[in-house]
């Protein structure tokens, strides 16, 4: 068998038959990271002792009989907004250059609770900042399909080490499409789950109230066993909800039959490249002609959910980043020397980068006195519009699908200097942000420069198992999730 093609589940099945090592799979992982990852600057760390330690655990108590967890022995990676003991987090940013946080994340816990074998750390934007994957300290990611493409952003380095078979799974960070617009991109299945679904505790924030982990993967079927190993109350962190958390796996049926989609026409008609649009369409007669009905919606609100998600993201992004100063832990200015005022304005100056610097002082700006109730006051009033329309959907639909990505993913460097475009970039996948809603993206096409497109799923919140049902339909009657790069 193809280690390095092989789906997690049928991986894992493997293992746990004997057939293969879970120190033979992370192996061939970490061979291939170490042949293709200076191509695509995909990892920030590869911990190879660590990950090989922990296999021949996993192996060992195999062989003393012991049953094997639903991930057992399958090599994942984290983006690297994600804390391990004793391994850096960086957030791919100088300021965290070299923290190494004392605790694990709730998710990495109960990954490695479940058998998997934490292989590294993916590049990422800075502090989870980007659409496209250009704002890391540490060089942008390429796309494993182009080199010279963006992979998306921010969660592109996870993206790109799933599409390029260095592992079968990895987890993402979604705050406003950092999980689906790199799934779209680079051709993979990408997961948001419902807010609270899964616990953000060990995961660097960015915007509180959006930030949400989900994991890559190749299949549909592989998203759904992950969810399930992630899923659930924690109490370390007060948002996640308690909702029993159902056996995503089992909905995976193939039958759509009782299923109703809802296209927003009118919203997905505007300023979406043609080459997206026929793999749109084709996508929902392909769901048409596999038994589910077509119903047209209306989202009255979601042309403003850009300027709404910049604005709410960037004034909590604001507050939350205020703790980087340079006192308790994280990069601290050798220049500093004369005042306490002059070190915290050296020390955040030197290390964020420029699109951090910038969104702290939009979110600064739009809490400031004078200016709260005119912008974020505002932005809080239409985000309660946005989530109505939402809800009113969900009276007469079961899922809402929509373009992942207005285009295929496009060069590096192209939108670099404009950030406006880049923002626009974010139409279709910000709306489940704010209104805490699942959605996944999963492969449906390429364009006739041999890019991949996405097609995203929205559904009612903490029903991820229908939106996963209706996911896995469509990818058992097409096969662009069986493709992959020819990145060598």
């Amino acid at each position: 068998m193809n280690v390095l093609d092989t789906s997690a589940s049928a991986l894992r099945n493997e293992i746990a038959a004997g057939r293969l090592s879970a120190a033979e799979a992370c192996r061939a992982a970490l061979d291939r990271i170490a042949s293709v990852n200076e191509a695509l600057n995909a990892f920030n760390l590869v911990d190879r002792d660590r990950a090989l330690d922990r296999a021949g655990d996993i192996d060992r108590r195999r062989a003393a009989g012991e049953t094997l967890g639903p991930l057992g022995g399958v090599p994942i990676a984290l983006k690297d907004n994600m804390d391990v003991r004793g391994m850096p987090t960086t957030a791919s940013s100088r300021i965290l250059e070299h923290f190494v946080p004392p605790y694990d994340a709730t998710v990495v816990r109960r990954l490695e609770h479940a058998g998997a074998v934490i292989v590294g750390k993916t590049n990422c934007d800075e502090f989870a900042m980007g659409s496209s994957n250009e704002n890391s300290a540490f060089g942008p990611v390429h796309n494993p399909w182009a080199l010279d493409r963006i992979p998306g952003g921010s969660s592109g380095g996870s993206a790109a080490a799933v599409a390029s078979r260095c592992v079968p799974l990895a987890l993402g960070s979604d705050t406003g499409g950092s999980i689906r617009q790199p799934a779209a991109c680079c051709g993979v299945v990408g997961l948001k789950p419902s807010y609270g679904r899964v616990s953000r505790y060990g995961l660097l924030a960015f915007a509180s109230s959006l930030d949400q982990i989900g994991p890559f993967a190749r299949t549909v079927a592989d998203a759904a066993l992950t969810l399930g190993v992630l899923a659930g109350e924690d109490r370390c962190d007060a948002t996640t909800a308690r909702e029993p958390v159902p056996d995503f796996a089992a909905a995976l049926t193939g039958d759509i039959k009782d299923i109703r989609i809802g296209v927003p026409r009118a919203f997905v008609n505007e300023g979406v490249d043609e080459e997206v649009r026929r793999a749109y369409e084709s996508a929902l007669d392909t769901l048409r002609r596999s038994g589910a009905a077509l119903v047209d919606i209306d989202l009255p609100h979601a042309k403003y959910a850009v300027p709404v998600y910049y604005l709410v993201c960037t004034a909590e992004a604001s507050s939350n980043l205020a703790r980087y100063d340079g006192v308790k832990y994280g990069y601290r200015s050798p220049a500093a020397k004369d005042s306490l005022k002059e070190m915290y304005s050296r020390t955040r100056d030197e290390g964020f980068g420029p699109e951090v610097k910038r969104r702290i002082m939009l979110g600064t700006y739009v809490l400031s006195a004078g200016y709260y109730d005119a912008f974020y006051l505002k932005a809080l009033q239409v985000r309660t519009l946005l989530r109505h329309d939402y809800d009113q959907a969900f009276e007469r639909v079961d899922v809402v699908a929509m373009p992942t990505m207005p285009t295929p993913p496009f060069r590096l460097g192209e939108k670099a200097s404009d950030p406006l475009q880049m923002y626009l970039g974010d139409i279709f996948t910000v709306s489940a942000n704010l209104a805490g809603l699942p959605g996944i993206s999963v492969p449906c096409g390429f364009s006739k420069d041999g890019l991949p497109i996405g097609f995203q799923l929205m559904g009612r919140m903490f029903d991820e198992a229908t939106l996963l049902r209706v996911a896995d339909a469509y990818e058992r009657a097409t096969d662009w999730h069986t493709r992959a790069p020819s990145l060598t």
